[in-house]
């Protein structure tokens, strides 16, 4: 049963509470405030949001004994690892959203006692993402019919198709995984720039794209240099998130461009 923003607010317990009236079996909590700059300047909703939102929803869910599933993000990495994040890393988030996200992971743990902690990156999907006005993807087709692209290179992350965790998220619920944190994320590890050039070479685009350091741009919020992840778990139950690139290839075709 979707809940949007206008039936409950996260934020306010006594909003949170239409959940004990409904009485779901399982709560995957997808609220965030998930702009990574304007956390920087909203430190406030950031935490509330992404954290004491978290809170309430665990409190909640450890009230009706519900599952709950708390959608968390790469960012609560610092970056200064050189190969991908595994479970067991410890966190050290570098940036406003990362130190929110990771407190609401803490919360999650510590309130509620049936939990998925699920880390997820870089997501593409066919809803896009509200509030950020699409993908990368998306992103990238339509400023490639505007101007010269110019991508980051030097940003390594593991790009995630949301239908991909999506049903990840539903095996590990059916082969009842022990509760946790899990990394779900498309593989292997790639750059900003090399998931643009694949997304016009799956749809034989000539467009030109330059590679650019992260240095040449400007942001707000520190983001780590690597963010990349990787499940230490799923192969313990002969599972594993597929390929980015034919994950990538099924999106295309979702949405209509092949």
């Amino acid at each position: 049963i979707p809940l949007t923003h206008s039936q409950i607010e996260i934020t306010q317990f006594e909003s949170c509470l239409i959940l004990k009236d409904i009485k779901p079996d399982i709560i995957i909590n997808t609220a965030a405030f998930h702009k990574v700059d304007a956390c920087e300047d909203n430190v406030l909703k950031s935490f509330l949001v992404n954290a004491i939102g978290a809170k309430n929803v665990a409190k909640i869910c450890e009230d009706i004994k519900a599952i709950n599933i708390y959608i968390s993000t790469d960012y609560v990495f610092d970056g200064e690892k050189k190969t991908p994040y595994k479970e067991s890393d410890e966190p050290n988030p570098i940036n406003v959203y990362g130190i929110s996200k990771y407190a609401g992971e803490l919360f999650t743990k510590n309130y509620c006692s049936q939990y998925y902690i699920i880390r997820v990156a870089s997501l593409f999907g066919k809803a896009g993402a509200s509030g950020k006005g699409g993908n990368f993807v998306e992103t990238m087709i339509k400023k490639a019919k505007e101007q010269e692209l110019k991508v980051i290179n030097d940003i390594i992350m593991t790009p995630t198709y949301t239908k991909d965790c999506a049903q990840m998220i539903k095996i590990i619920l059916e082969k009842e995984l022990p509760y946790g944190i899990y990394h779900l994320t498309n593989q292997p590890a790639c750059s900003w720039f090399d998931f643009a050039v694949e997304i016009f070479k799956i749809l034989k685009m000539n467009v030109s794209i330059t590679p650019i350091t992260s240095d040449e741009f400007v942001f707000k919020a520190n983001r780590p240099k690597n963010s990349a992840l990787i499940s230490e778990k799923l192969p313990i139950y002969n599972l594993k998130m597929r390929l980015w690139k034919n994950a990538l290839k099924d999106y295309l075709k979702e949405k209509g461009y092949l």
